[in-house]
């Protein structure tokens, strides 16, 4: 019942975006996810990363074949795109695969076997679908929201000492070898993000069960309700508000001025600012932060290489955002704090909720609604005042996350050392 009511839901949402976006000429999330099964694909790793998503309920066999088919089914579209010059991507097999053990689910399995294979296929349509309705979200951001909040944001900014312009000036000197290497990074975390859930599920397929939370679930649930506070807080970052910078086309005539990354937006009275109606609004939060946030929390618990390679990437996250001119340093600042409140309601829901997790949630929404107002209505406190309200920023942020492994570290089950009993003496 639990999954059928959510599937429906998630049906009813993304027929409602679909409508959306047709309102505006242009197809939603169903129609391009339906087009990927002939046309190319936007991303050909994440249909991969997927269907690898898909495959942790099938055993081992049955996953050699799948990945067989996929690469098979992909060779063929590869042969007939480059004979009439269509646009060349991978990912049209995954796919397949993917719609294929659904028809399976359904006409050939039974009973729990039926239920949970249709899980895995899901789980692997969910993270798909999740891309195609932040595609669409991003469009109406645009389309809905004319004015944008980036001189707020920007002057808030100043209590941090403008980091991305900082980072800018950074990876500029990096060269192509940098650039690159954290374009690939920001492109890619969805395929970090399955790596980590690979391990997390590993096995589902023995166990014929899934976990009771896992990082895909905290990775949705921040692509549906991150979008909602853009629409709430429209901004579009510095390198659109700000200028064309070295990684952009930057904002052209809609740019308050040309100086990202090279000088610092002087301290003025901020005011909302009319931008075109094709830039997202997408930089309050940082999504890319929180899922970076989140991906770094999920690989703690794994070996050693998947610990540092969270580590590797939230890091080259959060240097990608600022170098490259996408987000103000405030805007990671509530990424984190939504990232970890997100992932606390989503524990504290499967482990059942008690006052400590509720507490824990009530804060981290708390603080983030406070970073929200402030940088709305105190930015030119902010910006005057930077060696108090920077410590502060720093400060809010740090205490939902320590809040965070303080009561998560309650929740961990207790081992109690079993006691030594001294012999009795024999009686004689």
């Amino acid at each position: 019942m639990l999954w059928t009511t959510a599937g429906v839901v998630v049906l009813a949402f993304l027929v409602t975006l679909e409508i959306a976006a047709r309102h505006y000429g242009l197809p939603g999330p169903i129609t391009n996810q339906a087009q990927e099964v002939i046309f190319a694909p936007k991303s050909g790793p994440l249909l991969y990363a997927s269907m690898a998503l898909m495959m942790v309920v099938l055993t081992w066999r049955q996953r050699f074949i799948a990945f067989g088919v996929a690469v098979g089914i992909d060779v063929v579209f590869f042969l007939v795109r480059w004979a009439i010059g269509a646009d060349m991507m991978f990912g049209n097999g995954a796919l397949w695969v993917i719609l294929g053990y659904a028809v399976i689910a359904v006409a050939r399995r039974t009973g729990r076997e039926r239920v949970l294979l249709l899980k895995g296929v899901g789980l692997g349509l969910l993270l798909v679908t999740g891309r195609k309705t932040g595609d669409t979200w991003l469009l109406i951001t645009s389309k809905t929201r004319p004015a944008v909040l980036d001189q707020y944001v920007a002057t808030a900014d100043h209590a941090l000492g403008n980091p991305s312009w900082l980072m800018g000036r950074l990876v500029e000197a990096t060269g192509p070898i940098g650039t690159h290497l954290l374009d690939y990074v920001y492109i890619q975390l969805a395929v970090a993000a399955v790596v980590v859930a690979l391990y997390q599920l590993r096995n589902v397929a023995v166990e014929r069960r899934f976990p009771g939370h896992h990082l895909v679930r905290t990775f949705l649930v921040i692509g549906l309700l991150g979008p909602a506070v853009y629409m709430v807080f429209p901004v579009v970052g510095p390198v659109f508000a700000y200028g064309t910078g070295a990684f952009g086309t930057g904002g052209g005539h809609w740019a308050i001025a040309d100086l990202w990354p090279e000088t610092p937006p002087p301290i003025h009275t901020p005011h909302p600012m009319t931008y075109d109606a094709i830039t997202p609004r997408n930089c309050m939060p940082s999504l890319h932060t929180a899922w970076a946030t989140t991906i770094f929390i999920h690989s703690r618990r794994g070996p050693r290489v998947l610990r540092f390679a969270g580590t590797f990437w939230l890091i080259a996250t959060l240097c990608a955002t600022l170098g490259f001119g996408y987000h103000y340093g405030v805007d990671l600042v509530a990424g984190v704090v939504f990232a970890v409140t997100v992932e606390a309601a989503l524990r504290s829901l499967d482990r059942g909720w008690d006052r400590t997790g509720m507490k824990l949630v009530a804060y981290g929404a708390a603080v983030f609604v406070m970073l929200l107002v402030s940088y709305r209505y105190l930015p030119m406190e902010m910006a005057e005042y930077p060696w108090a309200f920077g410590p502060l920023l720093i400060l809010a942020m740090g205490s939902v996350v320590y809040g965070y492994l303080r009561t998560t570290e309650l929740w961990e089950p207790k081992v109690i050392p079993a006691q030594r009993t001294e012999p009795q003496p024999e009686l004689v």
